[in-house]
C-alpha cells in the first residue's frame, strides 16, 4: 500500500493490523528496569489478537514506552518523541546558540519554514512520530476489551489507562506547538480517498477538552502507586495522571491559550486551581509529597534513592549504566555537565544572568540588596549551592569524594595565548551541577544511570501558586511559595524573603520568579516563556510583560564573563595551598571557606569580559528577537500539502502563500 497522503493517515494503517516488534522485550523503557528495550527496525503485522495474550500485551506496552521515550537523556530536553533541548536553549538558561527562533536576522513565516514535529508523510514504513504514538495508543484502547476478556481485568485496566495517558501526554505537546491539531481517538482504515477519515482542525480548546478527558480516564484506572514497584517503579501512575491535569489546565488558563487571562474570576484559572488542589489532596494521601526537609536533601533528591521509589517523583524515567546500546540506555546529562578535569564534556557555563537571579540567603532579590556580582557566591539561596559549582566547590566522584575544581585564566602579554586551569575554558567562572551524582565514574560519565524526574511535586505546588495568583488570592500565593522555601531552609522571616506582594500581578511574578529558581535547567523554562508570551510586551498578550513587571527577553543577550589573573603572568598564578578550599555547603567551615575564596580573587584575579559575545550569528554579536508568530508554529508545507482541508495558523503562511485564518486561540 501506498502511503503518500496525509500524515494523519499513519495512525490508520490497516485496519486490525499494528507493526509489531519481532523480539523478546521482558524490560520496559520508562521505568521498571535499568535496561532498555532495544532498538531495532524489523517489524512485522499482528492483528489483534495480540491482546488475548498478557506477554505479547506487555510487550506492545513496552515498545510504546520505547517510541515516547527513548531519546530522554537530558533534563533539558522536551517534546514526546523529539526530545532535544532546542527550546531550553531560546532561555536565559543556556548562551551562545541562536537557534532560527532567536536569531534577528531571520523571519519564518513560510509554511516551508514551520516546525517539522507533526511529522511527514511516508512510504510503506512507519515512522515514530505523533500520529504514529497516538494510532498505536488508539489501537489498544479501541481492542484490548473486544478481544482480550481472557486477561485480568486489572491487567486490562492498567494496560488502557498507560495508553490513555500516553495519548494525552502526545495532543499536549502538539498542542504547545501548534494550538488545535486534528483529533482522532480510534484507528482507522487508511485511506487517499476516503473523505471521511480527514479529521478537521480541532480548536486548541477541544484539544485540552480532549486530553483533560484522556487523563481522567488514566487516573481512574492506573493506581497511585504500582503494587510491585520493583519491577514497575516509573510506569506511569494516576498520580502523574492527577499532576499532569494541573499542568494542562494550567497552561490552557495563561495569556498565550486565554485572551481573557487578565479576569480573576476566569473559569480557566478556576479548572487550573481545583485539578492542582485535587492533586494535592490525593498525592498526599498516597505518600508523595516535598523530597526531605533541607537544601541537602533537595540536592541529592535525583540520586538518593536511585530506581526505587521517590515520594518527589511524579513522573520519572528511569536511566541505564549499561555501557551496551542495546542493553540500556543512559543519561547523556553528568557527562555534559562535568568539566574536563573530571572527564567530562567541559561543562554547562551559567550564565550571568542565571547566577544574578537566584536569592539571597534570607530569600530576598539580589536587586533589592547590596548585591555584588563579582563575589556571585556569597550569601546565596541554599539552592544556589546545588546548583552551580564554582572555583573551590566540593563536587565529588566516585574515587574522591571530596573533589574540586577551578574555573580561571591568566596570559603572558594583551596578545598572548590564554591559558585556562586544568583546561577548564568555560565563558564563566560557574557551572552547572544540578541534578549530577557525587558518586560518579569519571572513567565512563557517558553510561550515568541518573533517572531523570520529568515532574516533580515542587512543580505541584507552584502550578496551585500561580492558579491563586492568578485568582487574586495573594495569600494563598504565599503560602505555597512558602512551602517551597521552607523546605529548603530559608527562614520565614519577612514570608520567606517573598516580602509583601502588592496584587495579584506581583503574585503572579513572583510565582513565575519561584519557578525559575526551583526549576532551573528541568526543561521548564521556555514553555513558561512561551505561555506567558514573554519574549516581548505584545497587545495580543494582554501586555504580560507590563503588567507583571518584567522585561522582554527581546533585546537582551546571555552574558558570561572570565575570573582573569590581575598581572600578565605566563604561569599558573595559584599555587596548590590557594586551590586548597573546599567549599562544602553543608560543612561547619562553610562561611570560612568562602571568606578564602573571596580574598583569592581579591588578591589575583579580576572580572574579564568575554573574548567575544557569547549569542552570535556568523560571528557577529546579536541580541534575541523571536517573533510574535513564533510562540505557535504553523503546520509546515509537507502537512499542509497531504492536508489541503487543514487551515494555517493566523500569522503563518499556508502551502500557496496566502495568510493562515486558524486562531490557536479558540
Amino acid at each position: 500500500m501506498d502511503f503518500n497522503f496525509l500524515i494523519l493517515i499513519i495512525l490508520m494503517y490497516m485496519k486490525n493490523k499494528i507493526l509489531y516488534l519481532i523480539a523478546f522485550i521482558s524490560l520496559i523503557a520508562f521505568g521498571c528496569s535499568k535496561n532498555f528495550l532495544e532498538e531495532k527496525k524489523s517489524y512485522d503485522k499482528y492483528d489483534e489478537s495480540i491482546f488475548t495474550n498478557e506477554v505479547q500485551t506487555g510487550w506492545y506496552i513496552d515498545r510504546m514506552y520505547n517510541y515516547y521515550f527513548v531519546s530522554y537523556r537530558n533534563p533539558l530536553q522536551s517534546v514526546v518523541g523529539l526530545y532535544n533541548d532546542n527550546r531550553s536553549r531560546m532561555t536565559e538558561e543556556i548562551g551562545g546558540t541562536v537557534g532560527d527562533y532567536i536569531n534577528p536576522n531571520k523571519t519564518l513565516r513560510l509554511a516551508s519554514e514551520a516546525d517539522a514535529y507533526y511529522g511527514a508523510s511516508v512510504g510503506g514504513s512507519v515512522q515514530n512520530n505523533p500520529y504514529t504514538r497516538i494510532r498505536f495508543a488508539n489501537f489498544l484502547i479501541q481492542k484490548i476489551d473486544e478481544v482480550g476478556l481472557t486477561l485480568p481485568e486489572s491487567f486490562r485496566k492498567t494496560a488502557k489507562g498507560q495508553m490513555y495517558f500516553l495519548r494525552a501526554l502526545q495532543y499536549f505537546d502538539l498542542v504547545r506547538i501548534y494550538g488545535g491539531v486534528p483529533i482522532v481517538t480510534a484507528a482507522q482504515n487508511a485511506s487517499s480517498t476516503d473523505e471521511t477519515i480527514r479529521e478537521p482542525r480541532a480548536t486548541s480548546s477541544e484539544c485540552f477538552d480532549q486530553i483533560i478527558k484522556d487523563l481522567d480516564s488514566a487516573a481512574t484506572l492506573l493506581p497511585m502507586i504500582w503494587d510491585v514497584p520493583g519491577s514497575n517503579y516509573g510506569r506511569l501512575t494516576a498520580a502523574g495522571a492527577l499532576a499532569m491535569k494541573s499542568r494542562v489546565l494550567l497552561t490552557a488558563a495563561s495569556p498565550l491559550y486565554n485572551s481573557d487571562w487578565d479576569n480573576s474570576g476566569n473559569e480557566r484559572w478556576q479548572k487550573a486551581l481545583d485539578a492542582g488542589l485535587q492533586a494535592e489532596t490525593a498525592l498526599t494521601a498516597a505518600g508523595y509529597g516535598l523530597f526531605g526537609s533541607n537544601a541537602k536533601d533537595w540536592g541529592a533528591m535525583t540520586v538518593s534513592q536511585d530506581n526505587a521509589f521517590n515520594k518527589e517523583a511524579l513522573m520519572v524515567v528511569l536511566l541505564s549504566t549499561n555501557s551496551t546500546s542495546s542493553a540500556g540506555y543512559n543519561n547523556s546529562w553528568e557527562n555534559s555537565v562535568r568539566p574536563r578535569d573530571y572527564n567530562g564534556g567541559g561543562g554547562l557555563a551559567a550564565t550571568k544572568e542565571m547566577l544574578d537571579l537566584f536569592p539571597l540567603a534570607n530569600g530576598s532579590r539580589p536587586t533589592e540588596n547590596n548585591y555584588v556580582d563579582t563575589f556571585f557566591f556569597e550569601n546565596r539561596d541554599p539552592r544556589f549551592y546545588r546548583t552551580y559549582a564554582f572555583s573551590g566547590t566540593k563536587w565529588g566522584t566516585k574515587t574522591n569524594a571530596n573533589k574540586s575544581t577551578w574555573f580561571y585564566r591568566w596570559r603572558p602579554s594583551a596578545t598572548g595565548n590564554v591559558s585556562y586551569y586544568a583546561n577548564n575554558q568555560t565563558n564563566s567562572p560557574a557551572v552547572v551541577r544540578k541534578m549530577s551524582n557525587p558518586a560518579a565514574d569519571t572513567t565512563a560519565l557517558a553510561f550515568s544511570g541518573t533517572d531523570i524526574f520529568e515532574y516533580r511535586y515542587a512543580e505541584l505546588l507552584l502550578n496551585i501558586a500561580e492558579c491563586y495568583a492568578a485568582k487574586g488570592d495573594v495569600a494563598n500565593t504565599v503560602i505555597y511559595l512558602s512551602k517551597i522555601r521552607e523546605r529548603v531552609g530559608i527562614t520565614s522571616a519577612n514570608n520567606y524573603g517573598i516580602g509583601t506582594l502588592a496584587n495579584k500581578y506581583a503574585a503572579l511574578e513572583a510565582c513565575l520568579y519561584e519557578r525559575r529558581i526551583e526549576l532551573a535547567y528541568e526543561g521548564k523554562r521556555f514553555w513558561d516563556l512561551q505561555r506567558w508570551m514573554l519574549y516581548d510586551n505584545i497587545a495580543e498578550s494582554g501586555n504580560t510583560v507590563q503588567k507583571l513587571g518584567l522585561s522582554p527577553i527581546n533585546g537582551t543577550t546571555r552574558n558570561g564573563y572570565y575570573w582573569q589573573a590581575k598581572n600578565f603572568i605566563a604561569s599558573d598564578p595559584l599555587t596548590a595551598n590557594d586551590r586548597s578550599i573546599l567549599i562544602d555547603p553543608d560543612a561547619a567551615n562553610f562561611e570560612t571557606e568562602l571568606a578564602k575564596l573571596k580574598a583569592v580573587y581579591q588578591n589575583k584575579f579580576v572580572m574579564t569580559p568575554l573574548d567575544q559575545a557569547w549569542d552570535r550569528v556568523n560571528n557577529a554579536a546579536v541580541t534575541i528577537l523571536f517573533r510574535p508568530n513564533y510562540y505557535l508554529s504553523g503546520l509546515s508545507a509537507s502537512t499542509l500539502s497531504n492536508n489541503p482541508w487543514l487551515p494555517q495558523t493566523i500569522g503563518w503562511l499556508d502551502y500557496s502563500g496566502a495568510p493562515g485564518t486558524f486562531n490557536y486561540r479558540q
